[in-house]
């Protein structure tokens, strides 16, 4: 496994993979069993796998949430070498914002809702930052999880709009024995935090409605953004412990009647 941690760097390896099949998967580190179901998945289709660790600044409306953002780099990098990857990118912000944050993309007026209403400058921050990523990589297919599910549904719609010729492959959100869909965010819980945590996919699978979940959640020490149902699935976000945490099931597998 080799490590790039300039651009410049990276191109000149990316030559090197003319002609053969390229799996990207971005994340922000702080890898977990759920990054792993990715980089699983991309190293069966295809035959360079390259992943990304930034934490990217952008995204983040509170620099607090930005500074306390969990960094487990050397446990990442042994866990990528342990799962077959073959390239890590680990440009600076420097690297990636060489003019700053002059230049950014802007999203449809549709996405201002859930997180886009809950988490101003999200979006711009992470269609701009994924757009970067997938013109360094240039990869066939790049892999996202389905927790982030609004996520996913904007850099797809993104990749289709700027005509980039990388497939976005959505994977399946891993969860815990307990329900919780794992996160990075998780390892900022405390233990009986994460016992509660528990309940937002409880709330979301068992409740008749949105409303019920809600009060469900707030019941359980949430303080709860939203509760609502689009695009076929029921998808929460609140803070526990000041904690924020999402999560989404299809409706097909909620107590929706």
């Amino acid at each position: 496994m080799h490590v790039r941690n300039t651009i410049a760097d990276w191109r000149d390896r990316r030559r090197a993979f003319a002609g053969q099949s390229i799996g990207f998967v971005p994340t922000m580190g702080a890898l977990h069993r759920g990054h792993a179901s990715l980089v699983e998945r991309c190293r069966r289709e295809n035959q360079v796998v390259v992943v990304s660790i930034f934490v990217n600044p952008s995204q983040f409306n509170d620099p607090k949430d930005l500074d306390r953002y969990p960094r487990t780099l050397d446990r990442d990098l042994r866990l990528l070498e342990e799962l077959g990857a073959d390239e890590v990118i680990m440009p600076s912000a420097a690297e990636m914002y060489p003019n700053g944050y002059c230049y950014r993309i802007e999203p449809d007026s549709d996405d201002a809702v859930l997180e886009g209403a809950f988490r101003p400058g999200f979006f711009q921050g992470v269609l701009t930052i994924v757009l970067k990523l997938l013109n360094l990589a240039g990869a066939d297919r790049a892999y996202f999880g389905e927790k982030d599910y609004q996520q996913l549904i904007v850099v797809t719609k993104m990749v289709r709009e700027f005509f980039v010729p990388t497939q976005i492959v959505a994977c399946p959100t891993m969860r815990e024995e307990s329900g919780l869909a794992m996160s990075s965010r998780n390892l900022l819980l405390s233990t009986e935090a994460r016992q509660k945590a528990a309940g937002l996919f409880q709330a979301l699978t068992t409740a008749a409605s949105p409303a019920e979940a809600r009060a469900f959640l707030e019941a359980q020490g949430f303080t709860v953004e939203y509760v609502e149902e689009r695009w076929g699935r029921r998808l929460a976000a609140g803070f526990l412990d000041g904690i924020r945490l999402i999560d989404n099931v299809p409706l097909a597998e909620t107590g929706a009647r």
